[in-house]
């Protein structure tokens, strides 16, 4: 069922003759014309009923006897027939703060994860004739989006190094793919989906604690790799440089205790103090 637009009149005038034919019944009655008075009465009555206001991003879906008219999107104090039930359903683009969901990831580590969706009516007859309850729909597939996409991914490149995307990837690639399954999913409720965002991701209280220390450990481990590479090159290029300008001619035990010396300083947390020595390397 796809939404259709329903023609309507300006209840202004209506309004006006609506009053108009109520004041001509009391006149009718007063002057005891009992007949005709009620009769301009039921009329005024109907079409006051078939008055509808719409405000701006509303609409209003129209059923006559259980069939689908239209949607009157029109703005303001509209008429239409008075047989028509109509419900109003808002167009404004709503939040969903979604709560905290705890599941696994790819790799099967307990997290919570949780997100915010931002989606708007786009088809007021699919929302209200395709599912029960648009609203709760939304509710339920985002949960059940969210829930797909963090056991379809790992947390970190901690865990699956061979992982191109992962949950805390920064690029929006997850968001992207989180927007592209609600648009999937909520479609056939007439809801279109304009940003969804994880709001919360986090690893559950019962393994942040070691997961935490996880990622110092792999953090200092990476930092001492740099440290270290960097000062090989250094002490490469100091030999090389002394070699070059025969500054001093090193034998290889020289050299041996020399690229100590230098791995110590360069390497070492702490400074270095620096030791003299008045003899020579063999006494």
């Amino acid at each position: 069922m796809k939404e259709k637009e329903l023609t309507s009149a300006s209840g202004y005038l209506l309004f006006g003759l609506g009053l108009v034919l109520w004041v001509a019944a009391v006149f009718a009655l007063i002057a005891k014309a009992a007949i005709l008075g009620i009769l301009l009465f039921f009329i005024g009555l109907i079409l006051l009923i078939g008055l509808t206001v719409i405000n701006p991003n509303e609409a209003a879906v129209a059923t006559f006897f259980g069939e689908y008219i239209g949607t009157l999107k029109q703005n303001g104090l509209r008429w239409v027939n008075p047989l028509y039930r109509r419900r109003k359903i808002s167009l404004r683009a709503r939040n969903l703060n979604g709560q905290k969901l705890k599941v696994n990831d790819k790799m099967g580590n307990p997290i919570e994860i949780a997100a915010v969706v931002v989606w708007f009516v786009s088809d007021t007859a699919q929302a209200v004739f395709e599912v029960d309850d648009y609203q709760k729909f939304v509710d339920i597939q985002s949960e059940a989006a969210i829930r797909k996409l963090a056991g379809s991914y790992s947390y970190d490149t901690i865990e699956d190094e061979e992982a191109s995307i992962t949950l805390r990837d920064g690029s929006g690639k997850i968001n992207d793919m989180l927007e592209h399954e609600l648009h999937e999913r909520l479609t056939r409720a007439g809801v279109g989906v304009l940003e969804a965002r994880i709001s919360h991701l986090a690893y559950s209280p019962e393994i942040a604690g070691a997961m935490l220390q996880r990622q110092q450990a792999s953090a200092v481990v990476a930092a001492r790799k740099q440290i270290v590479d960097g000062a090989v090159g250094m002490v490469e290029m100091a030999l090389a440089k002394l070699s070059e300008k025969g500054i001093v001619h090193l034998d290889e035990e020289r050299k041996a205790a020399m690229v100590s010396n230098l791995l110590v300083v360069l390497c070492g947390e702490k400074s270095v103090s620096p030791v003299i020595n008045a003899g020579t390397l063999y006494n």
